[in-house]
């Protein structure tokens, strides 16, 4: 019996990143959880692995849409029969497209599509999620993660009493970890207590790895990382694949939008390759 045992949550954006922790997390601690995925299938199947039988539903759904957002909301209530306990809001997307340099019509639709997703659908949910607390006049907790807006309080935020209070813990003294957007967390499958932060936009920019839940951090990246991160690195994204005894960690860096670097290592970030880059052309392929 875990601490959350007898409660339904839904996270959204549970494929990868911090989606993916929290949903594996919520497993661990004995929830029923309800995980959204956009598209990657295999990344939510990957993240929700360690459930037990019964315990987690996968809910596919476009949140550009809301109609597709409503028929999530109601699609959940009938997987959790009636009763959601916490919504985790973690869904969101960032274009790479749509640039000032970019027509006005890929402006347009990556302003549409940010807007749809990162503020239109977790306001509807949140909305649904509300009136339906008050409806049966009960109360529920809302969980809103991913900040990668330094002005706006951008790093990560943990905490170790199942969420009663979240801190920031990025640029505090003990934790190793530098102030900094976050724009990518993800968890060793194999251990959950281990997990990897990409941090842009700081003095100490990079990619790091804590073995005790986040509370204290260093850096692993190496010198070839470093070299390519000295442009303008505004995104840092990571997967992990888990391993016989190991894992593999997956790091693409973008500067000014655009690709820079790829890395792979398989000693949990101690050494890293670097990977080619794949090449595209006007028309995405």
């Amino acid at each position: 019996m875990g601490p959350l045992s007898g409660k339904t949550v839904i996270v959204t954006g549970a494929s990868k990143g911090i989606g993916a922790a929290t949903a594996a997390a919520m497993i661990d601690a004995g929830a029923t959880v309800i995980a959204h995925y956009g598209g990657d299938r295999s990344g939510v199947e990957a993240a929700t692995a360690a459930a037990k039988s019964g315990q987690v539903t996968l809910l596919r759904a476009d949140f550009a849409d809301l109609d597709a957002v409503d028929a999530f909301w109601e699609q959940a209530v009938e997987a959790a029969e009636g009763r959601i306990d916490v919504l985790v809001n973690n869904a969101g997307i960032m274009r790479q497209a749509g640039g000032i340099e970019d027509p006005i019509e890929a402006w347009d639709e990556a302003w549409t599509q940010s807007m749809a997703v990162n503020v239109h659908a977790p306001a509807r949910l949140l909305r649904h999620a509300v009136r339906a607390w008050l409806d049966a006049d009960a109360g529920g907790s809302v969980i809103v993660v991913g900040v990668d807006d330094t002005a706006a309080g951008g790093g990560i935020y943990r905490s170790d009493d199942t969420g009663a209070t979240f801190p920031m813990i990025s640029g505090v003294a003990g934790t190793d970890l530098p102030a900094g957007d976050v724009t990518d967390l993800v968890s060793d499958p194999g251990d959950p207590a281990r997990l990897y932060a990409a941090v842009v936009n700081g003095v100490g920019q990079g990619i790091y790895t804590s073995d005790d839940t986040g509370a204290t951090w260093e850096p692993i990246n190496d010198a070839a990382m470093d070299a390519v991160m000295a442009g303008v690195t505004n995104n840092i994204e990571m997967a992990v694949h888990d391993s016989v005894g190991n894992n593999v960690i997956y790091t693409a860096i973008m500067n000014d939008g655009q690709m820079a670097g790829m890395f792979r290592s398989d000693d949990y970030g101690a050494t890293w390759g670097a990977m080619d880059i794949p090449q595209t052309d006007e028309d995405g392929t």
